[in-house]
């Protein structure tokens, strides 16, 4: 029988790593305290607001090594494992600190086959990085991510659990990275449907400011 303890299959984590904050920076503010007890009051236990102080935890803290995670379970009442379980199952919750953009490339199915694979080889090679590594200034993480839900205008990434960019080219990954380095996230934007052109102009949001037509999803080279 596999002894998983002494020979991982993986890298099992450091159960003591150093600590990113000090004492005096785990805390949660009174506003962010009220908060919490507002979300878990929601819920029939205090476990399921879980996702929210975790969510809030990472914008105060940027990102959610073991003793912020801590702190969430303290303040919530709940186990450390129960925690952890959840941080780690997402990958929208950062286990180590991130550069100040983060781009998660799609390489599902969809956008695999549409491209995917080479838009995530073309930003390896611009920034200079793996996928799953930071570059040296500290400006970009790049990852290779599961499906992100949009299928219709692959490929596309994500930016720091932001906007979508939809229909990604070499070309406007590049406008992208530009802006991104100039301080400008992108905007919000609505994806036509084929379905909706003549009765709704294509558009089912009435909230954006601007929306892109639909268009006929590239054939990644490799599967031609």
């Amino acid at each position: 029988m596999a002894d998983f303890i002494r020979n991982p299959v993986v890298t099992l984590p450091d159960r003591n790593p150093a600590p990113h904050f000090c004492e005096q920076e785990l805390a949660f503010t009174e506003e962010e305290k009220t908060k919490i007890a507002r979300w878990v009051s929601q819920y029939p236990t205090p476990d399921g607001a879980v996702m929210w102080t975790l969510w809030l935890a990472q914008e105060k803290f940027g990102f959610l090594p073991p003793e912020v995670l801590r702190l969430v379970g303290e303040e919530l009442g709940i186990p450390y494992a129960q925690v952890y379980g959840v941080a780690t199952f997402y990958t929208q919750y950062y286990k180590q600190k991130k550069g100040v953009c983060v781009l998660d490339v799609c390489t599902c199915f969809s956008c695999q086959f549409t491209g995917g694979y080479d838009l995530l080889h073309y930003l390896e090679e611009k920034l200079g990085i793996h996928a799953g590594e930071t570059t040296a200034d500290g400006c970009f993480t790049l990852q290779e991510v599961e499906c992100l839900g949009a299928c219709g205008s692959a490929p596309m990434l994500q930016v720091s659990n932001g906007p979508f960019v939809h229909c990604v080219t070499r070309a406007r990954a590049d406008a992208l990275i530009d802006a991104l380095k100039a301080g400008r996230m992108p905007e919000f934007a609505s994806v036509t449907l084929p379905q909706d052109e003549d009765e709704l102009g294509g558009n089912r949001r009435t909230d954006v400011a601007f929306c892109e037509r639909y268009a006929t999803l590239p054939i990644a080279k490799h599967t031609r």
